[in-house]
């Protein structure tokens, strides 16, 4: 890691020998200027962390250099450094974009103090601001394109909105269930309060009971200090549970009296506490098929699908594919530094006659793969390598046609685990499931015998 940079511009050597010796020996890295001129081309030069100006210098004073320090990096903090401060001297200095006014002789261990608070302060709105760009980067409007079946859910989750009450969210893997759910938070009447995402596939129930309900100081081995759970962390605001589906039946229930009673109790303890949380849920499950086999709650099952919303999958908005993939082209684009890149009308075409059984999920990676491979900025049908012997809408033979899905779904996964000579860990890649999800229906259908 870099060592933070300080710049000291002041006309008296003694004052910079002595603020160097000190802040070398600290760790940091320290450039010298004795005059405003030298100091205003090494802050453009070097771009310092830190500039710590002497009021008067030979060619000016302070008051004159910092506004054009400023806007070289108005990031940078500036100290002022005086031998006769006033109050009135420090408020001027102040307005003019300084952060701190100190006077001589210099305090060194105070000013080590302050450097290290000023370099902190910059770290977290550097971070602060990474973190602004980031969302904005990687904000994704969940009702691209013009499709009939698009429409239809963007007038449907308009409606449900303003409620509070749970939304289940449903659709194939990789069709943008997340997605939505982010968007029905930014826009719902919590979105200045958190949104806590939990994926319940990548949880065993210890594990999962600890993470969304916390635990006391003992409450089990390892419990070595007292937890919040993540309903503690999502108070006032949205619950999102990723995978429901994958839920423990025997974690079902707190869920339950959570929705109903917004109440939960940590592991280990003996007391309620209260809650206030927005629920929304996401499965590639039919929950309702679930319930009939006894694998999900049905109470529960009603309770978190008072408002349902389907995702459809990619094969049923063809149309809305350009859209998609012009806007993953641009971010990838941005993000790799490249020109503008194109789609080649006969990649338009192979886009839209494949049935992406991965859905938008596979979309994105199909671009991005192509994307770093490819050297051109126009992309053909030929740089995405896609197995086009499965067109849309003819992905069954007539046999295959008279199957039960249950009985089809077990007829691919056989395949999959076949091509992939039996590794679960690939053919859940493939299948674009998590593992234990994989296991769960091989277990279903007696595929899976541990």
């Amino acid at each position: 890691m870099s060592k933070a940079r300080v710049l000291v511009i002041d006309d008296e050597p003694a004052v910079r020998l002595g603020v160097r010796d000190f802040l070398e020996a600290h760790g940091f890295e320290v450039v010298e200027a004795d005059s405003a001129r030298a100091g205003e081309e090494a802050f453009r030069v070097k771009r310092p962390d830190v500039a710590i100006v002497d009021y008067v210098l030979p060619d000016g004073d302070a008051m004159e250099i910092l506004p054009r320090l400023k806007a070289l990096d108005a990031s940078a903090a500036l100290i002022i450094l005086t031998g006769h401060g006033t109050i009135e001297l420090a408020v001027r200095a102040i307005k003019q974009g300084a952060e701190h006014f100190l006077t001589k002789p210099i305090e060194l261990p105070s000013l080590l103090v302050i450097l290290e608070r000023l370099l902190e302060q910059k770290r977290v709105r550097r971070l602060h601001a990474a973190g602004h760009s980031r969302v904005a980067r990687e904000a994704v409007d969940p009702f691209g394109g013009p499709s009939r079946a698009i429409r239809a859910l963007a007038d449907e989750t308009e409606r449900v909105l303003p409620s509070d009450s749970p939304i289940l969210i449903q659709g194939e893997t990789g069709t943008g269930k997340g997605v939505l759910a982010r968007w029905l938070h930014s826009r719902g009447r919590r979105a200045a309060e958190a949104l806590v995402d939990v994926n319940c596939a990548g949880l065993g129930r210890d594990l999962l009971e600890s993470e969304l309900f916390g635990h006391e100081k003992g409450a089990f081995t390892g419990a070595v200090s007292r937890k919040a759970g993540l309903l503690e962390v999502a108070d006032r605001g949205t619950l999102f549970l990723d995978e429901i589906g994958d839920m423990q039946v025997e974690v079902q229930p707190k869920l339950l009296k959570v929705l109903d009673e917004q109440r939960f109790r940590r592991v280990g303890d003996v007391r309620d506490r209260q809650v206030d949380v927005r629920l929304i849920a996401a499965t590639h499950q039919d929950l309702a098929v679930m319930v009939r086999e006894r694998r999900f709650r049905s109470d529960l099952y009603f309770r978190i699908s008072t408002l349902p919303l389907r995702v459809p999958p990619l094969r049923e908005r063809v149309e809305d594919i350009p859209i998609l993939a012009t806007r993953f082209l641009e971010r990838l684009g941005g993000e790799l530094g490249r020109r503008e890149i194109a789609l080649a009308e006969d990649a338009h075409h192979a886009l839209q006659a494949y049935s992406w059984p991965g859905n938008i999920r596979e979309l994105r990676n199909v671009l991005e793969r192509a994307v770093l491979v490819t050297r051109g900025d126009i992309l053909s049908r030929h740089d995405f390598r896609l197995d086009m012997s499965v067109p849309v809408g003819g992905a069954v033979s007539g046999e295959e046609r008279s199957l039960t899905l249950s009985e089809l779904e077990r007829l691919h996964i056989t395949r999959v685990l076949a091509e992939e000579h039996g590794h679960v860990g690939r053919a859940a890649k493939r299948l674009a499931v998590p593992r234990s999800s994989l296991y769960d229906t091989l277990k279903r259908y007696g595929m899976w015998n541990p």
